[in-house]
């Protein structure tokens, strides 16, 4: 029972904190001057938008094993170059919040049910 409670509560924690991805798809002006902040492209944005919300909608629906995978890694990814521009950036510890969101991504991916695994083990959860 912790274990599923475990897993809803960081995926449902991620899947919050993806959806302000949707004002990177409205340009909103907070966000376009974050990204000039850190010296990104705008197109990145709307890749970005577009990744984030695609991935947590992913990892909400059930089945799609293969995709669920993709977009726990997509976001390990994300976080962890998110992290690194933001401290390169001397944003400070502000710059540790994507590593917040990648704990809670990993407890998300190591208590994920069998049924939501790619390789569904044969331990009893």
């Amino acid at each position: 029972m912790g274990r599923k409670i475990g897993y809803w509560v960081s995926t449902v924690i991620v899947v919050v904190m993806t959806l302000p991805a949707v004002m990177y798809l409205t340009g909103s002006p907070q966000v376009v001057e974050g990204f000039n902040h850190l010296g990104y492209p705008q197109h990145l944005r709307i890749i970005l938008g577009i990744a984030k919300l695609t991935g947590a909608v992913i990892l909400i629906v059930p089945g799609l094993r293969v995709p669920k995978e993709w977009a726990y890694a997509g976001f390990a990814f994300a976080w962890v170059i998110a992290f690194i521009a933001h401290w390169l950036a001397g944003d400070g510890i502000s710059s540790f919040t994507p590593l917040v969101l990648l704990a809670l991504l990993i407890v998300s991916y190591f208590t994920r049910p069998p049924d939501r695994r790619l390789m569904p083990s044969t331990a009893a959860a």
